[in-house]
């Protein structure tokens, strides 16, 4: 994955780097060498003398390419198998300059063998077949969500969360969703297992009235935790939904918050006592994964950006975000619940000392512990935190401690070079020096052929009050433009005699004509309102480019413009992938029912609009839930035999109406309390539910027009009574359901559907199930799968997008047949107006701002070698079930 590029050459770099053209281009003939990086990095501290060359040797080497198998533990297993019995032998047969090429190959770290890595050199992978048919796997896999195209090291923070299900789980920096996919399938472990048992249960009359399961599985089956993920930037908010709706998981909610002020969650009152009032409560986490923005020199493998403009201003401009997003993480977490703070860079300032600050301020150790997770992932080499280091200033001179800083700053008062060093940067003193920093974890490149990154786990021990943040102890940033800022550069350029500085003799020559002064002051003015933070000019440090975002090897950077600013010189350039300017929250006292009073966020004043600004909001569509006995629903729950047991009072509609119009989503019961309660609170949800019911034309009257959605047809499916199954064991009726379109069931056609022909012929008109069993005989299949049928007035078919079927005739057939679409005929034989009639809703979630689709759902081939961008395709509708019908409708 080192080289970045592609086709499409007109998408924006990170951190100055130009488009994917300039990148696929130029990515070879970089210098990967950067003085500053070299020198900071060299320090005894960081890399013992005898290790340094391996490590710079590693760290200017490109980046194996590297992937996850996704979804359920039992279907990722059945794709992984795919790979092992057939493509990995194919690979081992081939020879290169007399040398077997070294296939995919299993990470020992990660858990059932489901990460892989390879490093297979391109001029390899180009010239032989068997990677051209390896490469079609991995596209139609990807394709589909079953394979995700993830650096190896940014696996590592969700594996140590230790989640199971049941758990309130917060993702705050979660954008474009890998990380957070990671969780949701710990969230879910186990779960299509019980839910299957308990319906059996159900069905036999051996259930009782409570629900059935395991703790934390004990709503029949269903997990009852929530994975809430968070980004602070719109459009990559709604990445992360497009990401995370191949998971269909209707225990998620996604947010677009800054983490840093992220708001308390009401939930329902406890019942109050006699005469009292409701006691308010609000949401704590067991888990909450703090993937904080970085300077990300870690990902310098893969980022050229690093090696052109890395400097310690990134990490110095980072730091104070860093730490609040920390401190607001440990104040919303349970106690006895886990923080996971990671970061993509290798700095200190990033990474110790953010943990030592946030300790500090949240109380010290008595109330938060470093967890020691040196035994965990056997296998992974990693490093122990430090607990001793330096920093770097702006001008790339390296301090030993806060004191030498403030020594030095008497000497030059007016010089900017010290600016933003914080006595916080340093390693602590006093108890804080007692903190046991060796249990972070760091990892480098050398050590296993990865990318840099860091890791500490965090165990809230009991109820913490934050310590206001002391602006003392930081050296300020004079605001370029001000008098002070001008009466300094004044001053250090007549201390200076040689050129390119010129001697000047008043501040007139500093000073910006009004109207550039108007204009700053207007544009600050403007961008404050829209993000309630303070101007650009007076957060951002303008003498320095910032470094390339926070981002590892899940990134989709590209699909989403980045996150930019503009300096006081001008310039635009990358400061993070989110907001990193962002002012310190105040605090207001709010009690939690149970737990001690703990400091909130309060709302931040905007600024004064600029004259001429209009603001712009984005604008969802409300959440609301239906009666249980809606007209609309009671005759769905009686055409699919739906069992009593399944829970009724979850079904969601996204209209401000309240009506079931086009789409009936499903929720968990904790996300219906908690869309709830916050209505109208603030709170920008940006996504919930799963669609599950989707209304459609049908080509005769008194047939259900509503049809379960593939998307939730998991969930639902164990409920179901047989009046609508259809049950398939063997792999040739697959195989041509899979081939052909609207296969006819009319006339004799049905007897060339097999075991499944006499069903289809009789089943009644509307939606189907079609249950796949695995029946262990050669002509069976070996994995259950549960797929949507519609049994039109002639045809019967498949529900599936055609990306899904390649996807299953190549892993289950090793056939690349082109599916065949009967219904397709030419202008000299018109259809049957009675075949022309039905019509399935293209299935895409509700549609963002025109902006947000053209930025998100840009398509993309995937290629080996090629960035996540090419790697992890968004497709332009998520889920086209029935789109070849669409098509058939226009009558010719």
């Amino acid at each position: 994955m080192g080289k970045r590029g592609g086709r499409k050459g007109n998408r924006g770099g990170r951190g100055g780097g130009g488009g994917r053209s300039e990148r696929s281009t130029n990515w070879q003939d970089i210098s990967r060498t950067n003085e500053k990086l070299e020198k900071y990095y060299n320090e005894p501290e960081f890399i013992p003398e005898e290790e340094k060359e391996e490590f710079w040797n590693a760290i200017k080497r490109d980046l194996p390419n590297s992937f996850r198998f996704t979804g359920s533990r039992g279907h990722a297993l059945a794709v992984q198998q795919r790979l092992k019995d057939f493509y990995v032998p194919q690979i081992t047969s081939i020879e290169y300059e007399g040398q077997p090429v070294e296939p995919p190959r299993p990470v020992s770290w990660y858990p059932d063998q489901l990460a892989w890595s390879m490093t297979t050199p391109k001029q390899v992978i180009r010239r032989h077949a068997p990677f051209a048919s390896f490469q079609k796997f991995l596209v139609a896999e990807t394709e589909v969500g079953n394979i995700s195209r993830q650096e190896l090291v940014s696996m590592i923070p969700p594996l140590l969360i230790d989640i199971r299900p049941g758990m309130t789980v917060l993702d705050m920096c979660a954008a474009p969703g890998s990380k957070s996919a990671q969780l949701m399938e710990a969230l879910h472990a186990g779960e299509e297992e019980t839910i299957l048992d308990v319906a059996k249960q159900v069905k036999e009359g051996n259930a009782g009235p409570e629900p059935l399961g395991p703790e934390g599985l004990n709503d029949d089956g269903r997990t009852t935790g929530l994975l809430i993920a968070n980004d602070s930037d719109y459009k990559r908010a709604h990445l992360l939904i497009h990401q995370m709706k191949r998971l269909s998981s209707p225990n998620l909610i996604v947010t677009n918050h800054d983490a840093t002020m992220y708001p308390s969650i009401k939930l329902p009152p406890l019942p109050a006592p006699e005469g009292k009032r409701p006691i308010n409560r609000y949401l704590k986490f067991d888990r909450i994964l703090a993937d904080v923005p970085c300077s990300g020199d870690g990902t310098a493998r893969k980022n050229y950006g690093v090696w052109k403009d890395w400097s310690p201003s990134s990490a110095l401009g980072l730091y104070t975000t860093q730490a609040r997003i920390l401190v607001r993480a440990l104040q919303m977490l349970k106690v006895g619940g886990r923080v996971v703070y990671s970061t993509c860079s290798m700095n200190p300032v990033e990474n110790e000392a953010v943990i030592a600050s946030a300790i500090e301020r949240c109380g010290g150790a008595a109330n938060v512990k470093i967890i020691d997770c040196s035994e965990e992932l056997a296998g992974l080499k990693r490093r122990p935190g430090l607990k001793s280091w330096k920093v770097m200033d702006r001008e790339g001179r390296i301090w030993s401690s806060w004191k030498d800083v403030l020594e030095q700053r008497q000497q030059e008062e007016t010089s900017n070079g010290l600016a933003r060093l914080a006595e916080g940067m340093f390693p602590p003193s006093g108890e804080t020096a007692e903190l046991p920093l060796e249990r972070c974890m760091r990892i480098y490149p050398h050590l296993q052929d990865t990318g840099g990154f860091f890791i500490t786990v965090l165990e809230k021990i009991s109820e913490i009050k934050a310590k206001p943040e002391t602006s003392g102890n930081v050296i300020p940033l004079l605001p370029k433009g001000s008098v002070a800022a001008l009466a300094a550069e004044l001053d250090s350029r007549n201390k200076k005699d040689a050129e390119p500085y010129q001697k000047l003799d008043s501040l007139d020559e500093l000073v910006p004509a009004d109207a550039e002064v108007e204009a700053e002051l207007a544009k600050n003015a403007s961008v404050a309102e829209a993000s309630n933070q303070p101007p650009y000019s007076v957060t951002l440090d303008a003498s320095e480019p910032g470094s390339p975002a926070k981002r590892e090897g899940d990134d989709l950077d590209d699909e989403v413009p980045a996150k930019r600013a503009k300096l006081d010189d001008g310039n635009e350039v990358l400061i993070g992938d989110r907001p990193v300017h962002r002012p310190p929250p105040a605090v207001v006292e709010t009690e939690h029912v149970g737990t001690s009073t703990e400091t909130t966020p309060a709302a931040t004043a905007p600024a004064p609009l600029a004259q001429g600004f209009k603001k712009k909001v984005a604008q969802e569509e409300p959440y609301k839930y239906l009666d249980p006995n809606h007209p609309e629903l009671v005759p769905v729950y009686e055409f699919f035999d739906l069992s009593e047991r399944f829970p009724r009072d979850r079904w969601m509609v996204r209209n401000a109406e309240g009506q079931p119009t086009r789409t009936v989503y499903y929720t968990s019961a904790l996300a219906r309390d908690i869309l709830t309660m916050n209505e109208g609170s603030g709170m920008k949800f940006v996504h919930c539910g799963v669609k599950m019911f989707v209304k459609q034309d049908a080509q005769r009257e008194n047939v259900c027009r509503w049809r379960i959605q593939t998307d939730g047809l998991r969930i639902i499916e164990p409920w179901l009574g047989d009046v609508r199954t259809v049950t398939l064991t063997q792999r040739e009726t697959l195989r041509r359901l899979l081939i052909e379109m609207f296969p006819k069931v009319n006339d004799n056609g049905w007897k060339q559907l097999d075991e499944i022909g006499e069903r289809v012929k009789d089943i009644p008109m509307g939606c189907s199930i079609l249950r796949v069993e695995p029946n262990g005989k050669e002509d069976g299949l070996n994995e259950r799968m549960v797929l949507p049928l519609w049994r039109s007035l002639h045809s019967i078919n498949l529900m599936l997008p055609k990306e899904d079927r390649r996807a299953m005739l190549l892993r289950i057939f090793n056939d690349s047949t082109p599916v065949n679409n009967h219904n397709i005929k030419t202008p000299k034989t018109p259809l049957k107006e009675a075949e022309t009639v039905i019509e399935v809703e293209q299935e895409t979630e509700i549609d963002p701002p025109v902006a947000v689709e053209e930025d998100l759902l840009k398509k993309e081939n995937l290629a080996l070698g090629q960035d996540e961008q090419e790697q992890m395709d968004t497709r332009e509708t998520y889920t086209k079930a029935g789109d070849e019908e669409d098509r058939f409708n226009q009558t010719v």
